[in-house]
This record gives C-alpha cells, structure tokens and sequence, in this order.
C-alpha cells in the first residue's frame, strides 16, 4: 500500500493528542487551509474509482471545506457501482443518504443524538438504525462500546453482538477499525453475518492492543467470540 496525499500551500497537517489516563481525553490540532483548487484535485483523484471499488469517507472534515463535501462527492461518483462506506456524524451523515451509501457506522450516542433520544440497549437502536435506512443507508452498524454492536441489514436481518471479552487499552481508531472489518469480512465472504462478525472484532482488537490490531489477534478474537 502507498499514500498518495494531495500538498495544500497554507498549512500543515494536524496533530492530534490522545492521552491516556483513568480516562482518555484528547488535544485535537487546526487544519490547513484547502483551496478549490486542493478539493477539485481530490475530486480529480476519486474520478478513477471504477465499478467494483471501495470507498471510506470517515470523520469530520476541515472547517474551510463546505458542509456538503462528502454528499457532493457521493452526488460525483453516483454513475459508478462504488460501495462507499461513511463514518461521520450529523449532517455530514444525514445528508449522504440520499445517495444510498453501502453502510454508515454511528456509535449510539451519535444515532441517539441525531432523533433526540437517549439509545442505551441494543434493542433499543434498531427501530432508529431502521429509520436511517428509510432515509437511504443500505447497512446501518451501530457500535456501542461495552455494549456491544448491532447492525441493521439491506437484506432485512438484524445482528446483534455483546461485546467480545477483553480490557480495554487504547480506544482510538477502534471504530474505524470496525468499518475497515466489515468492509474486508464482507468482501471475503459476501455474508452480512461473518461481516458484522469481523467488524465487531477488528475494532474490539484495536480496542485491547496498544496499537491497530493484527490480523492474527483480530482472528483470534474472532474465534474466541464466534467460534
């Protein structure tokens, strides 16, 4: 694998501060500048997806970029058979359903805060994971901590999973480790269950190791939890 970032003339990248203590807390630094002219390079870049590619668009963006940026590129590639994944949270969220992204991962604090409720329970997300696929998602995952996870199926079936045993020792990148494990389960099998499965696993083992996870401690999770 190689990056292929996009230099901006005002600016550096961010750095961000996660301390760990009791509790975690984190220092998150300011963005560069992003001119048109950086955007439309990324939007140059992303025209070479082609059919059969995927597509993560996961947290929250620069405030010198507009609201609609990750709606205006799904709007961009809505002509190709892309199977975009979206992390975000509010509107960054809400107003890529329209565009029907392959699957949304809000944890239930995000999902409670977006219809105003308190969501605590597994059972208690699924009507409003089913609320968002009226909107437009197509696999809606719900990450809930030590509560487990659910996910809300395009096929109609549900799944819910408790959180898989183990101490918690570094939460950061947890849930993007969640979306990147589902998207690999199910490109792998083609199965929503071993999917969720992955998913709930990948980001758990990042939760318990010091780093990103292994694939080796991410299967051994999986088959301490699933079998």
């Amino acid at each position: 694998m190689c990056a292929d970032f996009i230099s901006v003339a005002d600016g550096m990248s961010r750095i961000n501060m996660k301390i760990r203590s009791d509790e975690e807390s984190e220092i998150n630094g300011m963005g560069p500048g992003i001119a048109d002219g950086d955007i439309e390079k990324l939007c140059q870049k992303l025209d070479a997806l082609t059919d059969g590619d995927v597509l993560v668009l996961a947290g929250s963006i620069p405030s010198v970029m507009p609201e609609t940026m990750y709606s205006d590129i799904m709007e961009r590639l809505s002509d190709k058979k892309i199977k975009i994944a979206v992390d975000a949270t509010r509107d960054l969220l809400m107003n890529v359903l329209p565009f029907h992204p392959f699957v949304i991962k809000p944890n239930n604090h995000e999902l409670g805060e977006i219809f105003g409720v308190q969501l605590n329970k597994r059972e208690e997300v699924i009507p409003y994971a089913k609320k968002l696929q009226e909107k437009g998602a197509r696999n809606v995952i719900v990450s809930m901590a030590g509560e487990g996870a659910v996910l809300v199926a395009e096929d109609g079936t549900q799944y819910m999973s408790e959180a898989p045993s183990g101490k918690v020792v570094n939460s950061v990148g947890a849930g993007d480790s969640m979306v990147a494990g589902f998207i690999a389960g199910y490109l792998q099998y083609g199965s929503f269950e071993k999917a969720f499965q992955m998913g709930v696993c990948t980001g758990s083992a990042s939760a318990f190791s010091e780093e990103l996870a292994t694939k080796a401690e991410v299967e051994q999770l999986l088959s301490a939890t699933f079998g």
